[in-house]
């Protein structure tokens, strides 16, 4: 590989930070990446380095736009937690409430908590329909609202890689009136000044970074019709005719774009219990309920023992956001992550554009995170 030219800041106190994010690219384990730390929601790290294109022509900048893929459900969880501090919904109230269709085919209990942390028992849709069909927001509604849940609401957590996006997407749009990506452009990225998008404009468009593909697929372990229908039909992840069309989809599980920096921030609104840059984001306390345990244990879809919050993942049991047992985040398909440490009021996130196979606790990020807490 060219010389990765890696560049940025870093104090000297997390040197360790620099060590590690050159040894990921020492290692021949990056093309491209961007790690960024910040305590109190004020960047602190912010480390860049390698290529934004496959033929190693064009730098990673600090304008380039990472897609983040499953990353994306932590600030879909963010706009909804907002809604929670705004009284205009409880966590524990039925999905039915705010959308009255739902409740078909036995899904009248469903609360919005459980769709939320994977226990709604919809992490894939039986069909047949096409990959493009996801493009379709109203036609995949109404698919959810038609389905019976795959196990019994409540009894488990089984992830759900794409469908989480809809459904929390249209309980937000049900009481909002907007969509989720439209929400967090107005309301916070904008405001703040943060490059965050779900969903892509076609004006950024060229600042996508090209993602090179893993060479391996995931391990799922044994694979049953849960596991089959959330990742191996033919339809299971979105398509289109275009990578421009999927690019510009508003789907608040996967079609999230960012840099590192906008992501370790927006994540210090959850790590301080609510405020970023001077201006209160979320009333107090609503960041520990939208991370509060709801359900822990074997996961029907992912082959680990997970943690769920209200859409984010808990750090206990896992320890791939470092050692803070009160720290959550989400991890995206091929490494991204983001985290948010209330207990540090530490946040950070890590994206990149060569994918790995790891479906979670990706090495390199869990080498930069590390790093990043032994300098505290």
């Amino acid at each position: 590989m060219a010389d990765p030219q890696i560049r940025g800041f870093c104090p000297a106190s997390f040197a360790a930070v620099r060590d590690a994010f050159a040894a990921n690219f020492a290692e021949g384990l990056e093309l491209g990446a961007r790690f960024a730390l910040a305590i109190e929601g004020e960047i602190v790290v912010d480390l860049i380095g390698g290529w934004a294109d496959r033929d190693q022509a064009k730098p990673f900048a600090e304008t380039t736009l990472a897609p983040i893929f499953s990353s994306t459900k932590a600030l879909a969880s963010l706009m909804v937690a907002r809604l929670v501090g705004e009284d205009r919904l409880r966590y524990g109230q039925p999905v039915a409430e705010a959308w009255p269709e739902f409740a078909a085919a036995g899904k009248g209990a469903i609360t919005v908590e459980q769709a939320l942390s994977h226990q709604g028992g919809l992490c894939g849709l039986p069909g047949p329909m096409e990959a493009r069909d996801w493009l379709d927001w109203e036609g995949i509604c109404r698919r959810l609202e038609a389905m019976a849940p795959l196990w019994p609401p409540g009894s488990a957590s089984g992830y759900h890689p794409v469908t989480f996006g809809y459904l929390a997407g249209e309980i937000f749009r049900r009481i909002d009136g907007r969509t989720i990506g439209t929400a967090l452009r107005e309301d916070i990225a904008a405001p703040l000044g943060l490059d965050l998008w779900i969903g892509l404009p076609d004006a950024e468009h060229h600042r996508v970074t090209e993602v090179r593909r893993p060479s391996s697929l995931p391990k799922l372990g044994p694979i049953t019709e849960v596991r089959r229908l959330a990742f191996l039909t033919k339809w299971a992840s979105p398509g289109a005719a275009s990578l421009a069309e999927l690019r510009r989809a508003e789907i608040p599980s996967v079609t999230g774009f960012a840099t590192a920096t906008a992501l370790a921030q927006a994540m210090g609104i959850l790590a301080c219990d609510g405020r970023l840059g001077g201006r209160r984001l979320l009333a107090p306390g609503v960041a520990a309920e939208a991370a509060r345990a709801r359900i822990s244990g074997p996961d029907l879809v992912l082959p680990y023992d997970l943690g769920w919050g209200a859409g984010l993942l808990r750090n206990e049991g896992l320890w791939i956001y470092g050692p803070g047992a009160a720290t959550f985040g989400h991890s995206g398909w091929g490494g991204s992550c983001v985290f948010a440490d209330p207990e540090r009021r530490l946040s950070g996130a890590y994206v990149m554009n060569r994918q790995s196979a790891d479906l979670i606790g990706d090495p390199r990020s869990r080498r930069l995170i590390d790093a990043a807490y032994a300098g505290l």
